[in-house]
């Protein structure tokens, strides 16, 4: 899980605070980190064969591994059954899932912020990001999906924020005046044909 100064270090480095300082959306503010169903979780000693059968009938792509405090201790994943299992022809009936779990694992915390995640995620190339809270108690599970539907609303948002900062606030006279250039473009060349 890596200590609490790296963990802060690495979401300094891919800092959300925009040019202008305006601070992005928190994972507890998600509708999604709010409405999730419990997250599946196993213990290490568990048989792997229980965790494909509950994921596959709720339809999970991840589980969170996790100590008797409830602190995640490593992730499970499709990928995880396709490489470390079947692709090793280990039997699911009596591979216990410490075998085949990432343990590297990266935790969030519900205030931390979501571009930052996306960015780390994104960059590091994983999908599924623990949430706990501040004891290290596992609170929830977020994939990448949960995220994107927060970008795309609030990229109209944000490119609107970021023009009206850059031109101040007369964008609108800017907007206007780059509509008639184009317009007085567009005329010359169709009345030259």
């Amino acid at each position: 899980m890596g200590c609490e100064h790296c963990r802060r270090t690495m979401l300094r480095r891919a800092s959300t605070e925009t040019q202008w300082g305006t601070p992005d959306m928190k994972i507890a503010d998600r509708f999604e980190f709010r409405t999730k169903d419990p997250v599946l979780t196993f213990g290490p000693d568990d048989m792997v064969i229980d965790a494909v059968r509950a994921m596959s009938e709720k339809n999970y792509g991840a589980s969170i591994i996790v100590d008797p405090a409830r602190r995640p201790v490593g992730i499970i994943t499709e990928r995880d059954f396709m490489r470390r299992l079947l692709a090793k022809s280990l039997d699911p009936n009596t591979t216990a899932i410490r075998e085949i779990m990432t343990s590297n694992l990266k935790v969030a915390r519900d205030q931390d912020e979501i571009s930052d995640w996306l960015r780390i995620m994104s960059n590091e190339r994983f999908r599924h990001l623990p949430v706990v809270d501040g004891d290290g108690v596992l609170v929830n599970i977020m994939s990448q999906g949960d995220f994107v539907s927060y970008t795309w609303p609030d990229l109209f948002k944000d490119v609107k924020t970021t023009v009206s900062k850059s031109v101040g606030n007369a964008y609108q006279l800017y907007l206007i005046v780059a509509t008639i250039l184009l317009y007085t473009i567009v005329m010359v060349f169709a009345l030259r044909k």
